[in-house]
């Protein structure tokens, strides 16, 4: 399972680092997360759903929150990237990395909040402000449902699987 997981996170962030970031620019900023959280919600059904199936729920529910959260984050990367490259003067440096956009989506995240990177515009504002309520929909709501269905398919198999 951890290499498993491991492997997905990796195969996630080569293609974060290889998506052709010029192409989406022309994409709506709204449009683009919007598109992505839907796809999110449709990747966490099918999560879900194998959890529900799966002979080791716990363990599956771990790679789960993992595959997860990592489509999540660069989600957020990738709308920061690219917004600082449509909007310069959306965040206090010149246009993100996708390095700087994957470390600015942790940092909010994690509610560390360094203040070297911070938004400007009031487009960057109501994006970084969707992050933080989504993060705490995530983390609550969300682990919530993936605990659920290790629960209950515990309890469909009438055992303690892992």
């Amino acid at each position: 399972m951890a290499l498993r997981s491991a492997g997905l996170t990796a195969v996630l962030l080569v293609g974060y680092a290889l998506l052709p970031l010029d192409r989406i620019a022309d994409v709506p900023l709204w449009l683009t997360l919007t598109l992505g959280l839907l796809m999110l919600v449709a990747v966490s059904a099918v999560q879900v759903r194998s959890v529900l199936r799966s002979s080791t729920p716990g363990l599956r529910a771990v790679e789960a929150i993992i595959v997860t959260l990592t489509l999540f984050l660069l989600l957020f990367a990738t709308s920061y990237a690219v917004m600082t490259r449509v909007e310069p003067g959306s965040f206090d440096v010149p246009p993100m990395t996708r390095l700087d956009g994957l470390y600015f989506t942790v940092t909010v995240f994690a509610t560390v909040g360094f203040g070297d990177l911070s938004p400007v515009s009031q487009v960057a504002r109501a994006v970084v402000t969707t992050q933080m309520v989504l993060d705490l929909i995530l983390l609550g709501l969300g682990i919530r449902v993936f605990v659920s269905a290790v629960e209950e398919s515990r309890q469909r198999s009438g055992g303690s699987r892992q």
